[in-house]
C-alpha cells in the first residue's frame, strides 16, 4: 500500500466512517466508498464533505479539486492491487506471476467496477511521470517480471503493451455490460435485449445466456495465454 504524505496508508481499504482525525488516506478512500455505493455522477466535493462530516473547503487541503481527487482515486485503486500482489517472490515464474497480477487487478475491478473507467481512460491525459506513484510501480512490476522472461528493450515493451492492453480491454468490455434489471432470472430480460428486434440483432439475443453468465477471471487468463504463447513464439 502506498503512503501519503502524512506517512498514513492509501487505499479504498481504508476507513471511511467515523468523525476521527481528517487525512488524505480516509478522503480518497471515502471518495472510493461514496463511488463503489452511488455511482460516479454522485461524487462531488460536497458530498464527499457530507460524507465525512466537515465542510467542503475542509476538503481542498488533500485535494485540490475534483481533477486531483479523481487522480488520488487512481493512485488508490492501484495501491490496493500492489498492497493485494504483495512483494515479487525471488524464484516466481514470470509467466505465472503475470497471471497472477492479471487475477488480483480482475478481482481489484470486481470490487470497484465504477472506477474502472476512470482508472484506464484517465491517465492517458497525464504525462507518464506524472501519474500516481501506485500505477507506476505497478508498471515497473510487470516490466521487470517481463525482463525475467529474457526480454529486454523494444521487445520488452511491446510485449509490456500486448499484454496491459489485452488485460485492460478485456476489462473494460466486461464491465460495461450494464445489468438493466438485476432482479429478472431470464438472461434476454436482465440485460434488456428483449427489447432489440430479433431480425436485426439475432446474435445479441442468442448470447444473451453467455453475457449474463460467464467466468471472467478464466477468459481473461485463457486470453493472457493465448498471447503469451504467441508472443514468446516470435522471440
Amino acid at each position: 500500500m502506498s503512503d501519503d504524505e502524512s506517512g498514513e496508508a492509501v487505499g479504498p481499504g481504508a476507513s471511511a466512517s467515523g468523525r476521527g482525525r481528517l487525512s488524505r488516506a480516509r478522503v480518497l478512500a471515502a471518495a472510493v466508498a461514496l463511488v463503489d455505493r452511488a455511482g460516479m455522477p454522485a461524487l462531488t466535493m460536497r458530498r464527499l464533505a457530507t460524507d465525512l462530516g466537515v465542510e467542503p473547503m475542509a476538503l481542498y487541503r488533500y485535494a485540490a479539486g475534483k481533477d486531483a481527487l479523481l487522480i488520488g482515486m487512481i493512485e488508490a485503486f492501484y495501491a490496493e492491487v500492489n498492497e493485494r500482489l504483495g512483494p515479487v517472490p525471488p524464484d516466481v515464474d514470470w509467466r505465472a506471476e503475470v497471471h497472477r497480477v492479471a487475477a488480483v487487478f480482475c478481482a481489484v475491478a470486481d470490487r470497484h467496477p465504477a472506477l474502472l473507467p476512470l482508472v484506464i481512460a484517465r491517465p492517458l491525459s497525464v504525462p507518464l511521470a506524472r501519474r500516481p506513484t501506485s500505477m507506476l510501480r505497478l508498471n515497473e512490476r510487470f516490466l521487470g517480471l517481463i525482463g525475467r522472461g529474457g526480454f529486454d528493450g523494444a521487445q520488452a515493451l511491446w510485449i509490456y503493451r500486448a499484454l496491459v492492453g489485452w488485460i485492460l480491454g478485456y476489462l473494460l468490455v466486461d464491465k460495461r455490460q450494464i445489468v438493466d434489471n438485476p432482479d429478472e432470472p431470464e438472461p434476454l430480460l436482465r440485460l434488456g435485449l428483449h427489447r432489440l428486434p430479433a431480425a436485426e440483432y439475432p446474435r445479441l439475443r442468442a448470447l444473451a445466456p453467455l453475457l449474463a453468465e460467464h467466468d471472467a477471471p478464466a477468459e481473461l487468463a485463457a486470453g493472457l495465454d493465448i498471447l503469451l504463447d504467441a508472443l514468446t513464439a516470435r522471440r
